[in-house]
């Protein structure tokens, strides 16, 4: 067959006649089959284990939508997140080791819509996430905003300061903790390393090499920024000042160099030391020990190397950390030669030729304030306060004259007003900046104080230095200080706080007693001023209490200061009037006047005295209406007044009987008082004895029976026995009020031992007791039948007081009374077997008697008693 018939044949088309079957196929496929069905009930069913968006998307399908091509898509996943976990609080920590890793790795996305809604729903996690449960995955979270901080995209650079923002706003800690990286990463914003630069930090001063002052870095500049240089510079600026603020917060207490507030700068406050209460009943009963520890109660820092695992990454060591001055000190070399730049930079385009120096725009003022900021914060990175002394002198020597050229030249400074034409402003811009918005408007008094904190840390110790090297720089800090705080304008906390801590430490550098007194002066005057704000008046009378009670011994000029005494004196005045008002500022003065009435300060003491009944009044009186801690402290410096009037004591035992102190304050009063008066056994002079011995019998009976003192009755002996007398009366009407009260046995056990304590024995004060009964009065029957209950009732303290009788020490007035107590006893027919039992002891009295010439008849009168003839 030849080709052509062959190709013909292949499509040859078979023709069907009508009527007849078409004949099969040869390769016909047989569909004549049976199949049984496959049921599968739960393949096409959706999973409804999980909650979903209103998409009918659950949290797997959006996590996956994560790693989307698109742009949009990963938008949209990221806003059903933020809705699918706003919705269903729980799922926020169950998914949280998923949803951080996958939102961290969009910080460097190309698209700027997937980072901010990747930075929004950061913000809505950390808000819900508290920081122990971030920890384990800060270290990824820290990684990814590395690489967005230093990306060679300046759009990433910009989102990636947002997401710090989010970071140093809820986890600081653990923020704080990755600085040796963070920290580098900053320098990289705005600057650049220099070709070939070796180069350590500032040598010197001005008076060296052009190049001698600058780093190995060098500022740079980006043309494809929506913003200028100097307002990027501003924003990465800001978010540096907030990180070393974080890294100096959250450092341990105890390698704290500054505690918690300025004045602990200065005060030599190394560690808190935890007060050791002590109570006298359990050391009296010596059922415990007073333990003494080698840190008075403090924790002692512990100084150990070991650690479980590193705290920085491993490719940053312990030393690339900011652990020593030496490793602060590296870093400042490179950071403070960037920050001069900054502001020449910014001085030298933005103020016109005709502008005064001292005239900032609003831009150049927040700009210079941040630089003020971080320059402080570098000065608080050293973990020790011996190592803030020696950054500081290094400072010093490095920089001194170069802050004095750039900084204090045109000092102060005021703000320059511009004429501004209504624009609208770049909505890219806007979020650029937005960050630096809060620091936009700074205040001229805000940048002046803080250049002034600066400055001043600056300054050498000691009186030769200061005249010698640094009154050229000082002397307008002093004057702007000065008249900032006497020109009758109210200042903020954080301003007011600053500029004290500038007063502090220009008094502890140039220990001149005149310098001294213009300062306090015009703190003083800010004192002054009414309407002043809790806050205010917290830190005004905070500075005055630890500037005397840290630095007074310390410092002669501070000492001898009449400001600081014209204060103290009326610290006690203060006390009267602010009562219970504020607990916080009677708390601050409490602890004043203590100190300085144990230091004896006259005026402290003086007015102290003036205002006691005042201070210690039972309705109205501090002793009342403060918290119980203050009422302690207030009768711990009883201990120092002067003296104790009987109003003053009358006072005391009303505060006591009224039940408004409890009653371990009342007995650790008494114990005060008792310490203070002649019965305690301190020798002392007749004419400097702070309680007389009639006052505090008088204040013991009445506050142990829960009376008011009664008034003494008038003396009814000769003037040799008045003082006496005067305390037997006060005695009789006290014991006279227990009858109800007290039994029998305690109220004459109390009034013997009690005077025998007094007189030194001798039976004078029972004597005098006596004699007040037999001239009458309404409880006499009462108060004698009491007596002779507890003789009958015990016969030592019979026995104690016939021994008490000694003859030979008593005067001739003093011989009836005797005659009439033998008598009284001899008479009582209870007692006729004790006195009986005593036969040697009476046998010995009599004799005495008898042997007297002068007074043989009344020892006659005593032996014709029938009653003493029948028992002898």
């Amino acid at each position: 067959m030849t080709k052509k018939r062959k190709r013909q044949d292949d499509f040859h088309k078979v023709k069907l006649k009508v009527g007849k079957k078409k004949p099969k196929v040869e390769n016909a496929t047989n569909v004549n089959f049976r199949s049984k069905r496959i049921h599968l009930p739960e393949q096409l069913n959706r999973d409804d284990g999980g909650p979903t968006t209103h998409r009918q998307l659950s949290i797997k399908d959006l996590l996956s939508q994560l790693h989307h091509y698109n742009s949009t898509v990963k938008q949209d996943a990221l806003q059903g997140l933020r809705e699918l976990l706003a919705s269903h609080p729980y799922l926020v920590e169950q998914q949280a080791s998923t949803v951080l890793p996958e939102v961290a790795a969009l910080f460097t996305d190309k698209d700027g819509g997937v980072r901010v809604a990747a930075t929004r729903l950061l913000r809505f996690l950390a808000q819900c996430i508290p920081a122990e449960h971030v920890a384990p995955f800060f270290p990824l979270l820290s990684a990814h905003l590395t690489c967005a901080m230093t990306h060679i995209a300046p759009g990433i650079q910009e989102d990636a300061l947002r997401v710090l923002d989010v970071l140093l706003e809820h986890y600081p800690a653990l923020l704080s903790q990755r600085h040796a990286v963070l920290l580098a990463n900053f320098l990289e914003l705005i600057s650049q390393r220099r070709m070939g630069g070796a180069g350590g930090g500032a040598r010197g001063g001005a008076g060296g090499d052009k190049g001698a002052g600058k780093g190995s870095y060098a500022l740079s500049i980006s043309t494809s920024r929506s913003v200028t240089a100097q307002q990027w510079r501003l924003t990465v600026l800001l978010r540096l000042s907030r990180f070393l603020q974080a890294v100096v917060e959250e450092r341990p207490t105890e390698d704290r160099a500054e505690g918690a507030g300025f004045l602990s700068v200065w005060g030599g406050e190394k560690a808190v030391v935890t007060p050791l209460e002590v109570t006298w009943e359990e050391q009296a009963c010596r059922t415990g020990a007073v333990r003494v520890f080698e840190n008075s109660g403090a924790k002692p820092t512990p100084h150990s190397t070991y650690r479980l695992r590193p705290e920085t990454e491993p490719g940053a060591g312990v030393s690339e950390g900011l652990c020593s001055a030496e490793t602060v000190q590296g870093f400042a070399e490179t950071l403070v030669p960037l920050l001069l730049e900054v502001w020449v930079e910014a001085m030298g385009g933005d103020r016109a030729p005709s502008d005064s120096g001292h005239l900032l725009s609003e831009e150049a003022m927040a700009l210079m304030f941040q630089i003020l900021t971080i320059l402080q914060l570098l000065r608080r990175l050293a973990p020790h306060r011996d190592q803030q002394d020696m950054l500081d002198a290094w400072f010093r020597n490095s920089y001194l004259n170069e802050f004095k050229q750039h900084f204090m030249k045109n000092f102060p400074y005021c703000q320059l007003e511009i004429a501004r034409h209504k624009k609208k402003t770049d909505a890219k811009r806007q979020q650029v900046v937005g960050g630096a918005a809060a620091s936009g408007n700074v205040e001229p008094l805000a940048l002046n104080v803080m250049l002034c904190q600066v400055m001043v840390s600056l300054s050498l110790r000691g009186r030769g230095h200061v005249t010698g090297q640094d009154a050229d720089w000082l002397g307008p800090i002093r004057a702007f200080v000065t008249d900032t705080l006497s020109n009758g304008g109210k200042l903020g906390s954080k301003q007011l706080a600053a500029l004290l801590e500038v007063v502090w430490r220009m008094i502890i550098t140039q220990q001149s007693r005149l310098v001294t007194e213009e300062l306090l002066q015009a703190v003083y005057i800010q004192y002054q001023q009414r309407n002043l704000g809790l806050p205010v008046r917290t830190l005004l009378l905070r500075f005055f209490s630890q500037l005397y009670i840290q630095e007074h011994q310390n410092h002669p000029h501070i000492a001898r200061s009449r400001m600081l005494a014209r204060w103290l004196a009326s610290v006690p005045v203060q006390l009267v009037q602010l009562g219970s008002r504020n607990p916080q500022l009677s708390a601050q003065l409490l602890q004043t006047v203590q100190s300085a009435a144990a230091w004896g300060n006259n005026d402290v003491l003086r007015n102290l005295q003036a205002h006691a009944c005042n201070i210690y009044d039972p309705q109205e009186g501090c002793i009342v209406v403060l918290p119980a801690e203050l009422q302690q402290h207030l009768v711990q410096i009883l201990y120092f007044m002067p003296a104790f009037p009987a109003d003053v004591l009358a006072c005391l035992s009303h505060a006591c009987n009224t039940g408004r102190v409890s009653a371990s304050l009342a007995t650790a009063l008494i114990r005060t008082v008792h310490l203070r008066s002649p019965l305690s056994g301190w020798s002392s002079s007749s004419h400097d004895v702070p309680v007389r011995d009639v006052d505090y019998l008088s204040f013991l009976f009445s506050t142990l029976t829960g009376t008011h003192p009664p008034p003494p009755p008038p003396p009814p002996h000769p003037p040799h026995t008045h003082t006496q007398a005067y305390i037997a009366g006060g005695l009789l009407a006290a014991i006279s009020m227990t009858t109800v009260n007290l039994t029998p046995c305690v109220r004459i056990i109390l009034g013997f031992q009690l005077y025998n304590l007094t007189w030194g024995g001798g039976g004078g004060g029972f004597l005098l007791f006596i004699v007040v009964c037999v001239g009458g009065g309404a409880h006499r029957d009462a108060v004698w039948e009491a007596c002779f209950a507890a003789l009958s009732t015990v016969p030592r303290l019979l026995r104690l007081l016939l021994q008490s009788l000694r003859v030979c020490d008593l005067c001739e007035e003093e011989l009836p009374l005797l005659a009439q107590l033998l008598s009284l006893l001899l008479q009582h027919t209870q007692l006729r077997n004790h006195m009986a039992a005593n036969n040697a002891l009476l046998q010995t009295i009599i004799q005495d008697l008898t042997v007297a010439h002068t007074r043989t008849r009344l020892a006659w009168f005593i032996i014709t008693t029938p009653t003493f003839s029948q028992s002898r």
